[in-house]
């Protein structure tokens, strides 16, 4: 398999071109994606409010933001699989409307548990709306050389909701209550609702094969019992419990990987990561991912609760590397077929681990300038990186194993930014604690919610007042700022460790 996509995407094709229909279908087939990414980031900016609102714990506040793309990432191969027996667009609409109803009951939510119930009722309609998409976009565009522009546009939608999500988050909470930055969603979907049936066709597997229930258990109690462990741990709570559970979970995505090995209709492909070119872009896209929605978790909170500034004025910082995200994905085609696909990718994560360093340094008060340079190389080099990723991990499978090998790829986004808020997220809070709790200028007399969350601290701080309240704010936007440099640095090895592996398997011929 060659590394150089010029020999792909040049490549002349017999295969009838799109037209304007297809290309407003593609246009409808970006909504649930944007719906999906804005959803994994938009309470971002929402967590002050929310922490206000609702009260909940460190470890409720960790819940609310990372079961959603648990239940995604866990839930995606199965309705893949769905999708390919009773139709990916009857899915697609099927989800999109329980989408709109988990979005309505979570802005009602009343206490933090309804809430992370909600989350995790939105996670499972989102399931259904991702699988269905990649596999629709190669139905729509047969040739090779529009379906590479048409794989861009959605790759810059998942980046670009990513970004727009604490950004329309922080809009709304200017004006409204924290529970609109799910309602925005109704509209979206009504909007999908009825386009979608008029601008994509019906797209199906004739023959798929039987689901197997026992693979749907297995990967889903597997991957959340194995990142509660690994959530505990990171939290620095290293007892039986999360050690069991790390173990169990696991041992339990051991055996669907086993499972699917001995299945004559698998769940996952696993003979697609036989192929170096397709390993390589889902490496990619995981460990992208992983720190970059992992990032936006703490750097919203930095902005706002670090160093006070407003939501809207917050979010302006992620505007330009929301913009040179997207324009990213569509230069890197012509700059990838002069130079190689391993140049591309490789070049564009190496600019993220960058955006990391710079982050790295921020200073603990007025960092917003410090903030807006890193964000705009990580929207550079994500821009870069993911759009050739994706077509590595289209262009490696054969047409017909097309709908697995997206599946696949969209498996390894979620779980992806999941797993990068969960750790990261843990690893956050683990080091906000420390920091805190051997402040010498504290006399000890610290309210338990300072110690959780630095939300938690804004609110503690003001209700105390007086030189108390200061010293506490202060010394928790100072261990904040200290968790995010080491929060920081470890996401920058987790990318640069995706440059070498990446890197190492497109070497291969």
């Amino acid at each position: 398999m060659s590394s150089h996509p010029h020999q792909n995407l040049d490549a002349p094709s017999q295969a009838p071109r799109a037209g304007a229909r297809q290309w407003l279908g593609l246009a409808t087939l970006v909504l649930p994606v944007l719906l999906i990414s804005i959803d994994m980031t938009v309470l971002s900016f929402a967590v002050p409010h929310l922490s206000e609102a609702l009260a909940p714990s460190g470890e409720q506040l960790l819940w609310i933001v990372d079961i959603y793309g648990f239940m995604l990432a866990g839930l995606l191969v199965t309705m893949g699989s769905l999708g390919d027996r009773i139709g990916r667009r009857r899915l697609l609409l099927i989800g999109a409307a329980a989408f709109g109803v988990a979005s309505a009951a979570a802005a009602l939510s009343p206490s933090p548990e309804v809430l992370i119930a909600a989350r995790a009722a939105l996670g499972l309609a989102g399931a259904t709306l991702m699988p269905s998409t990649l596999s629709l976009i190669r139905h729509l565009f047969p040739d090779e050389r529009q379906r590479t522009v048409a794989i861009a546009v959605w790759g810059s939608a998942f980046s670009a909701g990513a970004a727009l999500g604490p950004i329309i988050g922080a809009v709304l909470l200017e004006h409204f209550y924290w529970g609109s930055v799910f309602l925005i969603n109704v509209p979206v979907v009504v909007l999908l609702l009825v386009t979608m049936p008029l601008l994509v066709g019906e797209s199906r597997t004739p023959t798929p094969g039987r689901l197997d229930p026992l693979s749907v258990l297995l990967s889903l109690v597997g991957m959340i019992t194995a990142v509660f462990g690994l959530k505990k741990l990171a939290e620095g709570e290293v007892g039986a419990l999360p050690i069991a559970a790390l173990v169990v979970g696991v041992g339990l995505v051991t055996l669907f990987v086993r499972r699917q090995k001995r299945l004559t209709d698998p769940l996952i492909d696993l003979e697609l990561f036989a192929v170096p070119r397709f390993r390589a872009g889902v490496m990619g896209n995981f460990l992208l991912v992983f720190a970059m929605v992992g990032s936006l978790f703490f750097l919203s909170q930095l902005l706002q609760l670090g160093y006070g500034m407003r939501p809207l004025h917050a979010s302006l910082v992620l505007v330009p590397g929301l913009i040179i995200s997207v324009v990213a994905s569509f230069i890197v085609i012509p700059i990838a077929r002069r130079t190689s696909l391993r140049t591309a990718i490789v070049g564009g994560i190496l600019i993220n681990a960058a955006g990391f360093l710079v982050l790295a340094t921020v200073p603990t008060a007025d960092g917003a300038v410090v903030a807006l340079c890193a964000f705009t190389l990580l929207g550079l080099g994500s821009g870069l990186a993911e759009t050739m990723t994706n077509d590595a991990i289209l262009t490696a499978a054969p047409p017909d194993r097309a709908g697995a090998a997206s599946a696949i790829s969209e498996t390894a986004y979620e779980l992806g930014g999941a797993l990068g808020v969960a750790v990261l997220g843990s690893v956050l809070s683990a080091g906000y604690t420390a920091h805190l709790d051997h402040d010498a200028a504290l006399d000890g007399s610290v309210p338990e919610a300072a110690t959780q969350t630095l939300g938690g601290a804004v609110s503690a701080a003001e209700q105390m007042g007086g030189t108390a309240g200061d010293a506490l704010l202060t010394a928790a936007r100072a261990a904040f700022v200290d968790g995010v440099h080491l929060t920081s640095a470890i996401a920058a090895v987790f990318v640069l460790a995706a440059a070498v592996l990446v890197g190492a398997q497109l070497r291969r011929r």
